[in-house]
């Protein structure tokens, strides 16, 4: 009989109080899973974006760089994919009716872009109901 290896699932978990500074333990943490899971870089590289940039949105606009509220960042890594989990304990925001990043209104504008790019990079992107969650697939 022919037994198929079994999938393991590795959890990381991470707290982080909503200040700049907390981006260096998320860098570390995909850096960490990038070498242990043999992540290739173009997929490691758009991980770092992607994640930089829904972290550094829940911090100062989710939580309003109130250190006393948390961005709580989840990963499920196994042979084929990474699944993140980002979590803010802020109001949440609309999503579905944000400015198109691509209109001429909007090129020279400074912000504006991040979900907009995450969507492209990330293999899919989806908000909770609240918009205060955003779950990334990475597939690896």
């Amino acid at each position: 009989m022919d037994h198929a290896p079994i999938q393991t699932t590795e959890l990381y978990t991470l707290q982080l109080p909503s200040v700049r500074e907390s981006i260096t333990l998320l860098e570390n943490l995909i850096e960490e899973i990038a070498d242990k899971h043999q992540i290739a870089d173009d997929t490691f590289a758009n991980m770092m974006t992607c994640l930089n940039e829904v972290v550094i949105n829940a911090i100062i606009h989710g939580n309003k760089l109130d250190p006393a509220k948390k961005v709580i960042i989840n990963a499920e890594v196994d042979a084929k994919r990474a699944l993140w989990t980002i979590t803010d304990e802020g109001e949440g925001f609309d999503y579905v009716h944000l400015p198109d990043p691509t209109a001429d209104e909007n090129l020279e504008k400074l912000t504006g872009r991040g979900v907009f790019i995450v969507k492209h990079l990330a293999d899919q992107c989806v908000f909770n109901a609240k918009g205060n969650e955003v779950e990334l697939l990475f597939k690896i």
